[in-house]
């Protein structure tokens, strides 16, 4: 496969309109799903394929060239993926266990990745699981991180049903009301790129500590 294609197959996986229109509301919630608790899913566009998705559910049906997704199953589909999302990736990281830690580096995997989600456990504990829902990349390996070191189940399932549920419904319903706005429908990619910009300045913040940090060790 030549790297150009490469390159296109790449664009249309980060594109979320082109996976909503290509894979319709099952595939949506499969990578709702992937992205919430499989190591492969962290690349995934979750926050701005929420928001996308609620955007085109405040399209009017009537509007053949839009295509509009109904906002009920939509909210509801998103919450229960998300939730079983992080309870797989739970279970995965406590089955696993310590061989996680062992694994080489490879395209899919980073301990940098695993180790930028423990550093949110040793920094807000159980409360990870709600936060890191709104953090790309910790959002995929906090639910394993947990599992891994053994949280409580019951304490996991209570912060992953409330993490999965304000993520789910408020970036979904965020698009949504946000599309009815002239200026937002006109610039759809604008309004993506605002929210992953927003998505990603808690990874900066933390960079920006780290790095502050770093020299008063030294």
């Amino acid at each position: 496969m030549s790297l150009p294609l490469l390159g296109v197959l790449a664009a249309g996986i980060l594109d979320p309109q082109h996976l909503i229109e290509t894979l319709g509301l099952i595939g949506l919630f499969g990578i709702v799903f992937a992205e919430s608790g499989l190591l492969v899913g962290f690349f995934l566009p979750g926050d701005s394929l929420l928001f996308t998705a609620g955007f085109l559910a405040s399209a009017p049906s009537s509007v053949d060239d839009a295509l509009h997704l109904p906002l009920g199953p939509l909210l509801v589909g998103c919450v229960i993926a998300a939730i079983a999302g992080d309870q797989f990736g739970y279970l995965f990281g406590r089955r696993v266990g310590p061989a996680l830690f062992r694994r080489p580096d490879s395209r899919f995997f980073k301990h940098e990745n695993v180790e930028k989600a423990q550093a949110f456990f040793d920094r807000y504990g159980a409360k990870t699981i709600v936060l890191a829902r709104f953090v790309p990349i910790v959002r995929t390996f906090a639910p394993i991180v947990a599992g891994v070191s053994r949280m409580n189940y019951r304490t996991f399932v209570t912060f992953n049903i409330v993490g999965g549920t304000l993520w789910g419904v408020g970036v979904t319903l965020l698009g949504y009301f946000l599309g009815q706005v002239d200026v937002v429908e006109q610039n759809l990619e604008v309004a993506i790129l605002a929210v992953v910009a927003i998505s990603l300045v808690p990874i900066a913040l933390e960079i920006v500590k780290a790095r502050r940090v770093e020299p008063a060790k030294d």
